[in-house]
C-alpha cells in the first residue's frame, strides 16, 4: 500500500491535533508539513506493526521532539514553535484521548509512555482544565438540546454564559452587548447564516478564541486556507468538549469580569 493511500485519510485529523497542540492554525500545519516531510524522505521511520494511525501520531511526535542536530532534520520554524508554544506533554495526552479518540494504549505507544502514565497525565490535565480561571462564554448553536448539553458543559466548568444564539445578527449582537472570552460556535446556523462569517466579524472587535463546531470536521482542515485553530466532531463527547476550551484558554487565558 502506498504511503499516500495509506495515511491520507488521517491527515486531516493530524492537523486537527497540531492546531489544538499549538493553538494556531499556522504552527500547527507547520509541525504536520514536517511530519510528512519526514514521511516522505524516511519511510522507515514508520512502524508497521500498528495501525497506520497511530504510526502516523507517533512519527509526529518524534519530529516534533526532535533535536535540530539530530537523525531527523528540523527546520527553524519547528524549533520556534516547539520554544514558543507546545501544550505540555499532559495535555497531548488528554487530547489524543478526548480530542482524536486514541485509547490509552494507543495514546502511550505515540508519547512513548505506558498507559499507566497516561492515565496519569490525562488526569493531571483534566484536573487543570477544571481549576482553571473562569470566563464569559458565549455559545451559537441553532440546535436546542446541543445548546443546552454546551450550556451545562460550560458552567460546570465554571464558566459564565453570556447567551445561546441561533443566528449570524444574535451571535453579533450578543457580543457586542457582553464581549466574551470565549466563544463555541456551530457552523451552520438557523437561518442559513454563517457561524464562520459571525465569529470572522466578532473578532474583528475583539480577541478572542473560537471554538468551532461541525458534523464535517475535514472539511475545514484542508491547510489550504484560513482555518480553524480549535475544532469539536458532532456529536462530541463531554471531554473532548472540556479538551478544546482547555486548549483555548490555554493559550488565551482570560479572568472572568
Amino acid at each position: 500500500m502506498g504511503l499516500a493511500s495509506q495515511f491520507g485519510p488521517h491527515i486531516p485529523f493530524l492537523r486537527r491535533y497540531a492546531r489544538a497542540l499549538t493553538g494556531n492554525q499556522s504552527a500547527g500545519d507547520e509541525l504536520v508539513r514536517a511530519a510528512l516531510s519526514e514521511l516522505a524522505d524516511n519511510p522507515s521511520l514508520i512502524n508497521h506493526d500498528i495501525p497506520s494511525r497511530v504510526s502516523l501520531y507517533q512519527l509526529f511526535h518524534t519530529v516534533v521532539g526532535a533535536p535540530s542536530n539530530g537523525n531527523i532534520r528540523t527546520s527553524g520554524n519547528i524549533h520556534d514553535i516547539r520554544m514558543q508554544s507546545l501544550a505540555p506533554v499532559q495535555r497531548q495526552a488528554f487530547l489524543l484521548t478526548a480530542t482524536e479518540g486514541f485509547n490509552r494504549a494507543d495514546a502511550a505507544a505515540i508519547l512513548g509512555r505506558n498507559k499507566d502514565e497516561i492515565e496519569t497525565l490525562v488526569a493531571e490535565a483534566l484536573h487543570e482544565i477544571e481549576n482553571a480561571l473562569a470566563t464569559r462564554v458565549l455559545i451559537i448553536e441553532d440546535e436546542p438540546v446541543i445548546a443546552a448539553d454546551l450550556e451545562s458543559l460550560v458552567g460546570d466548568l465554571g464558566h459564565d454564559v453570556t447567551g445561546n444564539a441561533t443566528t449570524y445578527g444574535e451571535a453579533v449582537t450578543l457580543a457586542r452587548q457582553i464581549p466574551p472570552g470565549l466563544i463555541l460556535c456551530d457552523i451552520q446556523l438557523a437561518d442559513n447564516s454563517s457561524g464562520i462569517d459571525a465569529a470572522n466579524d466578532i473578532l474583528t472587535d475583539i480577541d478572542v478564541p473560537v471554538i468551532f463546531i461541525t458534523a464535517f470536521p475535514e472539511r475545514l482542515l484542508t491547510g489550504d486556507r484560513p482555518e480553524p485553530a480549535y475544532l469539536i466532531t458532532k456529536p462530541f463527547q463531554e471531554n473532548t468538549v472540556k479538551a478544546a476550551i482547555g486548549q483555548a484558554l490555554f493559550f488565551h487565558p482570560r479572568e472572568l469580569v
